[in-house]
């Protein structure tokens, strides 16, 4: 009897379904059939350009079941169903475009080695490759693994996180109308300890994208190492600092807006969340005062709801771990400014309140230690260096904001932060054309995003000819 896993409501707790855990003799046999199906050439084969028409009618699908995406990421993530309409779904469909229309932009290199000698080269895909994908954006990471793997032409495996499969495996069936071959693309959910480890230990599997913690990340590429050395990309933990400059202020209502966007989009389940505040001490408290306001009146509720704003957690026991970190804060000396509890919204629900938290010490877990949740810490300092020490005193080092009007400040700051993208005045991933990757413990071996993104999927060669006039 196949082994399932339950699908279950953060929301509510309602059961929304079961979802088969693939065994490992199954992923191995994906595999074989995603070479077998690459060997073909029925997509590997064709011309980039007749690629792109297939995934650019998948993204036309896409349009067409909007509605229906975004209820699923809504349903199984809890995410607001406003944030899912808004933000993911056109985000996902925006990146199966892009990717379709830049794989014909690649370009090789050619290299002047003598009059009788043409050396060049060329990027060509891998053949089988995977993705293990996150649950808080389940749509959205799917479609930055699918395009450029598919464009680059080859067999993708997908691995869905446990609790979030419904939404890439409706966008593997529309895959299928657009009319991308059997095989091409195939959905294995599952859990990690059986799928995934299946995936990162498979000998066919030629690369491997990753999207998820730090933890599992190390797990992956123990695993990959140890098998047939496939490439391995993580995109990883996080612990972002937004920087308030003693100037910050002018930047006026922009400034609060952004500092609440960056920390509680998807209840701060976000790996590029703007959870650690460093302000300036000239204005630590009027900041303070202020976000702490704005994160008050946020709307807790349903995420099926259009009027919510923050929607639950994953599960009781993430809910948990961020009350206690708060908690074990607070008997250090930290003050709660607001928050810091989790709430009774909806029966059955995962709930934390928005949480600010002042006073914290340099190097204690609750800055250092990514709780993946609306829980927000505020440090001061006095110089500028300071603020680039704080900001760098943690593991991870995937994305930070600056705030400051000064051309110099924010140029050192930018320089100085370890951190794969730096906003400035904003708090932005970029767009596609931007590439995204973390450094230290969030990133690892390739990028997202931009036509960097097909690096992670293809594999470049050097062909020398030597013509005999």
């Amino acid at each position: 009897m196949t082994a399932t896993l339950t699908l279950r409501s953060p929301a509510d707790g309602t059961v929304l379904g079961e979802t088969p855990i693939t065994s490992a003799a199954e992923v191995h046999a994906a595999a074989r059939r995603a070479d077998e199906v690459f060997r073909s050439r029925v997509w590997s084969g064709r011309t980039p350009r007749e690629r792109a028409t297939v995934l650019l009618r998948l993204a036309d699908l896409m349009v067409r079941d909007a509605e229906t995406l975004a209820r699923l990421d809504c349903e199984d993530a809890g995410k607001p169903i406003t944030e899912c309409r808004e933000n993911d779904v056109p985000s996902a469909i925006e990146s199966i475009r892009w990717f379709a229309e830049a794989v014909d932009k690649q370009h090789g290199t050619t290299t002047a080695s003598g009059p009788d000698v043409l050396a060049f080269t060329e990027r060509e895909p891998f053949g089988v490759v995977a993705a293990i994908l996150p649950w808080n954006y389940p749509l959205a990471m799917a479609a930055w693994k699918v395009g450029p793997a598919l464009a680059a032409g080859n067999s993708l495996i997908l691995k869905p996180a446990d609790a979030t499969p419904r939404s890439v495996q409706h966008l593997a069936a529309l895959a299928s109308e657009a009319g991308l071959p059997d095989g091409v693309l195939q959905v294995l959910p599952g859990d990690g300890p059986t799928t995934g480890a299946a995936l990162a230990d498979d000998p066919i599997i030629g690369a491997l994208s990753f999207t998820g913690s730090t933890a599992t990340g190390r797990t992956i590429l123990a695993a990959a190492a140890a098998s047939n050395l496939k490439r391995v990309s993580l995109e990883m933990g996080g612990k972002s600092p937004q920087i308030l400059m003693d100037d910050a202020l002018s930047f006026g209502d922009e400034l609060i807006e952004g500092m609440v966007e960056a920390a509680f989009l998807t209840s701060g389940q976000n790996c590029t969340a703007g959870s650690r505040i460093l302000v300036h001490r000239s204005i630590h408290d009027e900041v303070v005062t202020r976000f702490a306001a704005a994160a008050a009146a946020l709307r807790l509720g349903h995420p099926a709801d259009p009027a919510t704003q923050l929607g639950p957690v994953l599960t009781a026991a993430a809910a948990r771990r961020m009350t206690d970190a708060v908690a074990q804060a607070h008997r250090e000396g930290a003050t709660i400014v607001t928050g810091g509890t989790e709430i009774d919204v909806v029966p059955g629900g995962h709930y934390v309140a928005p949480t600010v938290v002042t006073g914290v010490a340099a190097g204690s877990d609750i800055t250092r230690q990514e709780l993946f949740g609306p829980i927000v810490t505020v440090q001061a300092f006095d110089t500028r260096d300071e603020a680039i020490a704080l900001a760098n005193d943690i593991p991870y080092g995937l994305a930070a904001s600056v705030w400051t009007t000064r051309l110099d400040d924010a140029l050192a700051l930018a320089r100085g932060v370890e951190a794969g993208l730096v906003s400035v005045g904003t708090y932005s991933e970029g767009d596609l054309a931007v590439p995204f990757g973390g450094w230290k413990q969030s990133g690892f071996g390739g990028v997202e995003k931009s036509l960097r993104a097909f690096e992670q999927w293809t594999r470049e060669k050097s062909i020398w000819i030597r013509h005999r006039p």
